[in-house]
């Protein structure tokens, strides 16, 4: 039997699972690796524990689910966005990459608009600049790191160095190279005008690929360091964000995707390019060959849930240690005791600043309302409810834009609750459902494997593959009262940006 490897390099792990022809998962295995934060709002990674977390996982899994390397027919690849991994000449790298939520580029973003043009950048790209993108990091390092700069001669993005070490192809795929700035998402091309105004070398970018084209085969070094076989194909893969929506069916209009992971993305396929004039929303070439996409991104939505679990939730964590359990089942079990609206306590879950609505790295998180009868129980539940009203911001934006939504796909690792999917159909006022896939953007990649190795339809593979397994809809009281709270949560960040820019320049001072 034939099976396809999709491999997604996330921004604390590696995944890599096998699924058969008939799409079916046969295993999967995780391989975790280092964030480094050398400063506050700073965040790395060096490219070569991508890789090496990525050779030991594919050994284990093929280990743990019997498969013979041979019988791979084909390997995709999803991975972390934006961030930049800078390789000299002899393709080392140059210095640690900067990662997706590295926040250090304010300065950078406001001279690419100002020397771009807010408005002609929007019409070039799709997009405006924000600090998360990949051009401004390559400003940052020439006005920082000049001797960095001077031997740079290869931009790339993270999943695409791992393509390089298994392949030695250089590539990107239209999806990812969407959250660069430098692609003309319309014409999917590079943009030379945009890099001749920010002085980036042409020849500094990779070859672009659709996401199911085959953009190399496995070299005899790598086969030997992950027990594959050599020549093993491999195409171009997606973002994660991509190949995530491939991963639940979201490949035709009417679908949106909710991705629950360490940021929270509201996604829906577009068949046509259709930019937000705002830039409010992300404007994206598809995972899909010749399709767009639109999506508003939370920068903390599972990472706000994470922070309350590793520092507010030790009794939690110790039973989970004991039982066997994950510690989110029991916070999400304390988080039903407390009434809807958490007797009138919101969070912001602006940890590490915002995307979307609000494109601002300054922004902060906060607690809203407290008083002496909030218990843990209660501040779970809000901040469980800030991170969906949050999520809500970019589903109001998608909707403003004129896109008709019929259903809503949950995916990441929130999507396992069954409380966080009502709190979400309650608050958004959609169905929501989850479909058997639930290995989000690597199974998005092994669909695009498939799709190159075989010559087969993405949109036909999920199909055919990816069925609905569960619907909830929304309560109709419980959506009234929310919307009482949703109008409050949106009256904070106005109400507040002075105070939080104040409180984030003397923090920094």
């Amino acid at each position: 039997m034939n099976y396809f490897l999709g491999i997604d390099l996330g921004t604390s792990a590696v995944k890599c699972i096998l699924v058969s022809g008939q799409g079916q998962v046969k295993a999967s295995h995780s391989t975790e690796y280092p964030l480094l934060q050398p400063q506050p709002g700073w965040a790395e990674q060096h490219p070569e524990d991508w890789w090496t977390g990525t050779a030991e996982c594919i050994r284990r899994l093929l280990e743990k689910s019997g498969v013979q390397g041979s019988e791979v027919a084909g390997i995709g690849l999803s991975g972390q966005m934006h961030g930049s991994v800078f390789l000299d000449r002899q393709r080392r790298v140059v210095r640690p990459a900067l990662l997706w939520c590295d926040q250090r580029t304010a300065a950078e973003c406001e001279w690419i608009e100002e020397t771009v043009g807010a408005e002609e950048l929007g019409r070039l790209t799709g997009n405006k600049a924000l600090t998360g993108f990949t051009a401004p990091k390559v400003i940052w390092l020439r006005n920082h790191e000049p001797e960095h700069y001077a031997r740079t001669a290869h931009l790339m993005l993270p999943k695409d160095y791992v393509r390089l070490q298994l392949t030695g192809e250089f590539g990107m795929d239209m999806a990812d190279a969407s959250g660069t700035l430098l692609l003309d998402v319309a014409n999917r091309r590079w943009s030379p005008e945009v890099a001749e105004r920010l002085g980036i070398p042409m020849e500094w970018l990779p070859p672009l690929y659709e996401s199911n084209a085959v953009a190399g085969h496995l070299l005899p070094a790598a086969a030997e360091l992950t027990g594959l076989a050599p020549g093993t194909p491999v195409v171009a893969g997606g973002g994660d964000q991509a190949c995530g929506a491939v991963g639940v069916g979201v490949v035709q209009q009417g679908i949106a995707s909710v991705a629950l992971g360490t940021s929270g993305v509201v996604f829906v396929h577009d068949d046509t390019y259709q930019a937000d004039a705002e830039c409010r929303l992300h404007s994206f070439c598809h995972g899909v060959p010749g399709k767009w996409h639109r999506m508003g991104v939370m920068l903390a939505a599972g990472g706000s849930f994470q922070w309350w679990r590793n520092h507010f939730a030790h009794e939690e964590l110790e039973l989970a240690r004991k039982e066997g359990r994950d510690a989110y089942e029991y916070l999400t079990e304390l988080a039903q005791t407390a009434p809807l609206g958490s007797e009138g306590l919101l969070f912001m879950p602006y940890l590490t600043g915002e995307r979307t609505p609000h494109p601002d790295p300054k922004a902060r998180g906060g607690f809203i309302g407290l008083n002496l009868r909030h218990t843990k129980a209660h501040l779970t539940r809000a901040v469980l409810e800030g991170i969906t009203f949050g999520l809500r911001d970019s589903l109001e934006l998608v909707k403003a834009s004129g896109i008709e939504i019929n259903e809503l796909r949950v995916n990441g690792g929130g999507a396992r609750s069954l409380f966080w999917r009502q709190m979400i159909a309650d608050i958004f006022g959609y169905p929501v459902v989850t479909v058997n896939s639930t290995d989000g953007p690597a199974y998005g990649a092994a669909v695009m494997a498939a799709s190159g190795v075989l010559d087969e339809d993405i949109s036909g593979l999920c199909n055919r593959w990816i069925q609905v397994v569960d619907r909830v809809e929304p309560n109709p009281e419980s959506r009234r009262e929310y919307e009482r709270y949703y109008s409050i949560y949106r009256s904070l960040y106005p109400t507040l940006k002075s105070t939080l820019h104040q409180l984030t320049d003397l923090a920094s001072s």
